[in-house]
């Protein structure tokens, strides 16, 4: 038989695996390992994500389309409850479930809570196979990873168990492998090369948002919500480069907050734009004039009309 013959027996499969866990699981950094380049924001903050990101992994066998979520929580606002609706609407359409627990915590009431949820979802629609994925492996020694092992193994009946470290690129590759077992036979949904599906508006503003939520008081990154405004390419070049002018409004909750964002004297919202500025860049492959406004918007992840205009 040629090599030719036996590629052409092969199975290429296809479809999507969520990303489910608590606030600061690591599910956005394993999200960017897994595609093999930033398509959701990470940040020591927990609560970052705030819209169902889809990373695609091109493979000569598959096409995983990684959908990451915002952390799985019992609400405690208008927004969180939101927040909670996406995942749950999202996990009744994927192929497969990646239930991120870090090795570095205990098992907690958040993880039970995200497990409880898992289970009654299953109850109400075929089996879906949920794969435990153990994130941050390299932060603990071998006696730690037994035991908290073990501790996962009691949550539920788990298709597949698999320890990870996004950062160090420890197993990435053979969970890449036990996600792709779960998924059907199938040509794939998006062109070789695409790595995303979020419109660009919505990257730029994940990237401003990132660079906001480093180095603020830990309550505010629940506060931020950033819009873009408008997307202008001039006439003009720069360095042989095209020119886009990014008009973007950064809300917040309180007068107090603004002021953190700005810092004294515009330098912390400087900072913000320069470090934002780059990820654009990237993004876009043109140089960027951004405008970054900061606005009061009291209450918002309370208020329903405040929510639905600023995209939730």
């Amino acid at each position: 038989m040629t090599d030719k013959q036996n590629a052409a027996e092969k199975v290429h499969r296809s479809g999507f695996a969520c990303l489910v866990g608590r606030p600061n699981a690591g599910k956005s950094t394993l999200t960017n390992a897994l595609v093999g380049q930033k398509v959701a924001i990470a940040s020591s903050k927990p609560q970052t994500t705030r819209h169902t990101i889809r990373g695609i992994v091109h493979r000569p066998d598959a096409q995983l389309i990684l959908v990451d979520t915002p952390g799985l929580h019992r609400p405690r606002t208008l927004l969180g409850e939101r927040l909670n609706d996406l995942v749950q609407s999202t996990l009744s359409e994927v192929d497969v479930i990646a239930f991120c627990l870090p090795a570095d915590q205990k098992i907690g009431p958040g993880d039970r809570f995200i497990a409880a949820t898992l289970a009654k979802i299953n109850e109400k629609k075929f089996r879906t196979p949920i794969v435990a994925v153990i994130t941050k492996s390299d932060l603990v020694d071998r006696e730690r990873m037994a035991a908290h092992l073990l501790e996962v193994n009691e949550l539920l009946d788990f298709a597949d168990i698999v320890p990870v470290s996004a950062t160090g690129g420890y197993q990435v590759d053979t969970l890449s492998d036990v996600l792709v077992s779960h998924l059907p036979e199938g040509g794939e949904f998006y062109l070789d090369g695409e790595l995303t599906d979020e419109p660009e508006s919505v990257m730029i503003a994940e990237l401003i948002r990132e660079a906001a939520l480093e180095g603020v008081r830990d309550e505010l990154p629940h506060s931020l919500a950033v819009v873009v405004d408008e997307i202008n390419e001039r006439d003009q070049k720069k360095d042989g480069m095209p020119l886009v002018d990014v008009h973007v409004s950064l809300y917040v909750e309180r007068d107090s907050q603004k002021a953190i964002i700005i810092g004294k004297g515009g330098s912390r919202l400087r900072h913000v734009g320069t470090q934002a500025r780059a990820g654009i860049e990237a993004l876009l492959g043109a140089r960027v004039y951004l405008d970054v406004r900061v606005k009061v918007a009291k209450d918002w992840q309370r208020d329903p009309k405040l929510l639905e205009r600023l995209g939730f």
